[in-house]
This record gives structure tokens, sequence and C-alpha cells, in this order.
């Protein structure tokens, strides 16, 4: 049996900007109108990034919409959220991040089981350069493409 992903929110410009070298499924400590707004789909990753404090992993800068039923019970849209990660793996996320460059990158936020889970990405920031070799090569594979598809006709 599979378990079932629906994706609520990606942060497609962290592939741009790091180089992501390691990747985690985190669970999210969520309130109830968070879950409600989650659901819906009304989250954003923009700006968003991890830290390790105290031994805990914690989410900062991502936005869930307030649930609009939730009257004056609602959340702060952009307050810290907690991250669940094992023991182990926070050990050695610490150790990671303490180097210099390293950075702890959201990547998707989705549903797996009717759980909130967040996949976050060890990164290293990519200089000006590296992106431009990057659209550089991407703009290479596209021409060979569009050039194959037209011998083709």
């Amino acid at each position: 049996m599979r378990d079932e992903l629906k994706v609520v929110a990606s942060n497609r410009k962290a592939r741009h900007e790091y180089h992501l070298e390691e990747t985690l499924e985190a669970g999210l400590v969520l309130v109830g109108s968070e879950v409600k707004s989650l659901r819906l789909g009304r989250a954003s990753l923009t700006d968003s990034y991890a830290t390790v404090e105290r031994g805990e992993v914690y989410l900062h800068n991502m936005h869930i919409s307030p649930y609009e039923q939730a009257n004056r019970f609602n959340h702060e849209p952009k307050r810290t959220r907690k991250l669940l990660l094992h023991r182990e793996e926070i050990r050695r996320l610490a150790g990671k991040i303490s180097q210099r460059g390293y950075t702890l990158v959201p990547l998707r936020v989705y549903f797996r089981g009717g759980r909130a889970k967040v996949e976050i990405a060890l990164a290293r920031g990519k200089k000006i350069y590296d992106k431009r070799r990057d659209i550089a090569e991407r703009d290479a594979r596209r021409a060979i493409d569009r050039a194959l598809k037209e011998g083709r006709r």
C-alpha cells in the first residue's frame, strides 16, 4: 500500500538559489486552524528557513493564511513552527549547520497519511556564477531538445 502525497506548497526558488545536499522529512506541529488552511492549499514557503535551537528544529517565516471560519481562535500567519525529527537527525543537522555556508531550507509542505509534513534540505548557497552556469546549461538542453524535435519532423 502506497502513501498518498498531497502537496500543499513548494519552494521552487530553493533549487535555483541553493545546492541541495541532503533532504529529510519532518513532521509539523500545527494548531487546528493551520491544518484546515493547509488542506485548502493556503500556504507559502517563500523566504522561509529552519534553525536548530536548544536541540529542537524550528521553521521560520512560513506563511499559512488565516482560516476564515476560525473567527477569534485563528492562528498568527507567520508564527515560528516546531518541526518533529529524531534526536540523532537533529544532532547531525546541528553539526552540519555550524559549518560555514550551510542552512536548512524547506522544499515543500504536503500531507502523508493525514499528517502534515515538510521536506527540508541541508543546503549551501550558490554563487552568482553557479546560477549563470545552471541557466546556460538549461538553455543549451532546451536548444538540443528543440533541434532534435525539429529533426524528427
